[in-house]
């Protein structure tokens, strides 16, 4: 009987203990592996045995049930570890029906794999245990039933919560981080053995994440087979499915080097999996997990975009020739091989720091419970060596402010010449509706006159720039343009009502976009959404200097006709009394064309020396004070949410006035540069009302209390105010 007993402690039943499962009737077999778990002991003692005494057969079958659980959780090991496939050649029909019935397969974890290690810790000491119940048995000439008792006491404890607990993984198919969180919550327990054994558990479930820590934050790679850890790839399905249409999708991607794979895992590549997170390891240290891998993916394998020292050589440009060449399109990043210095991995992150970081993450590894606050500083830790390092490479050797001073040049059109010069040769272009098929074409031609006559051979960056003007659509209407008609100096040229609306509505509400490629730009844009705000900003400057352009070109026109009505009348003997009326018809014109002169004047010089050069520089002070690429991050975007409120676009209501005002002076302008004074002089005033009440109302709101806290926006408030004291011309 006791040889019975210590047979079914170790999980094999026979004639006198019995499993109620394996004899049923309907069928009679062995159990297998794959054979799913019992909700319930069911090691029974058989029903037939008369001779054991009530109390005897109480003791028992409360005994054998740690007999159960041990054949339960050493199936689930064998299961987990992969073993499963090692079987007898009469295999179980029980095993096919569960199988069958079922009708998938246990998806492998490793994380299961190493809770199943842990488990056949516990169950080899359950093992020695019985076997020196054994021992003892044997020695005693009079065994009894108390020496097993006393000698499984400690299992009571701990095999049927061990149990439960794969009961709960197998039901709720728990793998990955969601173990690690299971695990860790079953810690938290009274009971001093349990809650020793549970922590064991859980340091075989951290030795498989420390690995892939490692792999991550040491190598840059991600090794993970079954979709387990917490920082997980990115699918091609799911980054065109996410958040964006797949036009935007392709413009995120557009904005990167085609070949730069690193550049692509940077942004799309990979993510933290919420569901795989463990809930005691908090989100931002996640994020620092993320942010380090990475930056070493990117140190260990620089891309090709990354291979030299600099940046490219200017491209030359073909004097007189007026197609755009090496301009049209996206331009790919040239190399000079005369300055190509290759970098390595060694060069980028020295052996030493990765040995610093394998180190940190062995002495984690090591330790046999968890400790938040040291896993937590060891992470900052090692986000810190990675960033600086990132920093060497984007700041050092990629030259960032050259990239930045870039973006200010040509996205906040610092190099004003050579938007002044592009704006003049685009001048009668612009004053016609864009054509969709060629309009991106036909502003190339201005575009490279412009880049002639202003970009010298040091401004290594312009061969990275080119002009977009994606989605132009313009409506079409029949409309009937009236003749030119002859000016009094024998010039001919009208511009008409229709053709100015229309420009109105297609080349100033056209989303023109400056592109400047290259890898370091696209490490400081989070997902092209930096890039938005620069455009953003770009269109609104870009309309402003256009629009104070063409006040100045309509004061130009008309001194020049006062000047040919000078001429006319001191050759011909014109009567001076008609061009005196016309000069006093002019003069009202004139102190409305001067105050949106300083309106326009006085805010373009407030954003480009008030706000762009102060915020350049308080950036630049930043960087020069910054040996961390995130803080570099922060501190970009800092001053791009700096540029976008205090140039007013973060605020609808003067935003939508700024534009209306623009549109009303370029209206203006065109009236008063088509000879139809005389007929227009309704209109005229119309315009000239609009713009009192629209630029009354942007004064009141620079006034206002939500922005009373910007000193610079009170100047300008004040400065428009005194616009009302310009004296007629």
């Amino acid at each position: 009987m006791l040889h019975e007993l210590l047979f079914a402690l170790l999980g094999y039943t026979g004639d006198l203990i019995i499993d109620e499962r394996e004899h049923q009737e309907t069928l009679r077999v062995k159990l297998s592996h794959g054979a799913p778990l019992a909700d319930e002991p069911t090691f029974k003692l058989a029903p037939d045995l008369s001779f054991l005494q009530p109390s005897d057969r109480e003791v028992i079958e409360r005994v054998i049930t740690l007999g159960f659980y041990y054949r339960e959780l050493e199936r689930f090991a064998a299961k987990s570890r992969n073993l499963s496939w090692i079987r007898s050649s009469n295999e179980s029909p029980l095993s096919r029906v569960t199988d069958t019935l079922k009708g998938k397969k246990v998806k492998p974890s490793v994380y299961r794999r190493a809770l199943a290690n842990g488990i056949v810790e516990v169950l080899s000491l359950y093992r020695s245990a019985v076997l020196h119940i054994e021992q003892k048995l044997l020695s005693d000439s009079m065994p009894i039933l108390a020496t097993v008792t006393q000698g499984l006491n400690k299992f009571f404890v701990l095999l049927p919560p061990l149990y439960e607990l794969i009961l709960e993984i197998e039901r709720d198919n728990v793998y990955g981080g969601r173990l690690l969180n299971l695990l860790h919550k079953r810690c938290h327990c009274g009971v001093p053995e349990l809650q020793t054994c549970i922590q064991r558990l859980l340091w075989h479930g951290h030795q498989v994440m420390y690995n892939q820590l490692a792999s991550w934050m040491v190598y840059g790679i991600l090794h993970d087979q079954y979709g387990e850890f917490f920082v997980s790839r990115q699918e091609e399905e799911d980054r065109d499915s996410e958040h964006d249409s797949p036009a935007n999708v392709l413009e995120k991607l557009a904005n990167m080097s085609t070949n730069d794979v690193a550049l692509t895992d940077w942004h799309l590549g990979f993510h933290i999996s919420l569901d795989m997170l463990p809930e005691y390891i908090p989100m931002h240290i996640a994020e620092s997990i993320l942010f380090a891998g990475k930056a070493i993916r990117v140190l260990r394998k620089p891309s090709h975009g990354i291979q030299f020292q600099g940046a490219p050589p200017y491209q030359q440009i073909q004097k007189g020739s007026q197609k755009a060449q090496g301009f049209s399109g996206r331009l790919s990043l040239q190399k000079d091989t005369s300055v190509e210095t290759l970098l390595t991995g060694e060069e980028l992150l020295p052996q030493s720091e990765a040995d610093k970081i394998e180190a940190m993450l062995q002495d984690l590894k090591e330790s046999s419970e968890f400790h938040k606050r040291s896993f937590e500083t060891a992470v900052d830790s090692i986000k810190a060596i990675a960033a600086n390092r990132l920093w060497q490479l984007v700041v050092v050797r990629a030259d960032l402010n050259g990239h930045l001073k870039a973006l200010k040049d040509y996205f906040l059109l610092a190099k004003g010449d050579f938007f002044q010069s592009f704006l003049e040769e685009s001048r009668q272009l612009m004053r016609l509706p864009p054509r969709q098929s060629t309009a991106e074409a036909d502003l190339m031609v201005p575009f490279q006159l412009a880049a002639i006559k202003t970009i010298g051979e040091e401004d290594k960056y312009f061969s990275r720039v080119s002009l977009r003007m994606p989605g132009v659509t313009v409506k079409s209407s029949r409309v009937e343009l009236p003749k030119a008609k002859a000016h009094s100096d024998g010039d001919s040229g009208v511009q008409s009502d229709t053709f100015a609306e229309m420009s109105i509505d297609g080349w100033i509400a056209l989303p023109l976009n400056i592109l400047l490629t290259g890898p370091y730009i696209c490490s400081l844009r989070r997902k092209c959404s930096l890039s938005k705000l620069y455009l953003k900003i770009f269109q609104y400057l870009l309309r402003l200097k256009r629009t104070q352009m063409e006040l100045e070109k309509s004061w130009a026109s008309a001194m020049h006709q006062d000047h040919s009505d000078f001429a006319k009348r001191r050759t011909d003997g014109m009567n001076s009394s008609i061009s005196q009326q016309r000069r006093q018809r002019f003069r009202p014109l004139w102190r409305v064309r001067e105050h949106m002169a300083f309106l326009i004047r006085n805010l373009q010089f407030y954003i480009q020396v008030d706000v762009v050069e102060s915020q350049w520089n308080v950036l630049q002070a930043h960087i020069q004070n910054s040996h961390d690429f995130t803080e570099l991050v922060g501190f970009h975007q800092e001053y791009l949410s700096a540029l976008i409120s205090q140039s007013f676009l973060d605020i609808g209501s003067v935003s939508r006035i700024l534009d209306g005002i623009m549109k009303l002076c370029l209206q203006f302008c065109w009236k008063i540069e088509s000879q139809e004074i005389k007929e227009s002089t309704a209109e005229l005033e119309h315009i000239a009302e609009e713009f009192n009440k629209k630029s009354n109302s942007l004064y009141t709101i620079l006034r206002s209390s939500r922005i009373a806290g910007v000193s610079e926006l009170h100047f300008l408030g004040a400065s428009f105010c005194d616009s009302t004291l310009i004296p007629s011309l």
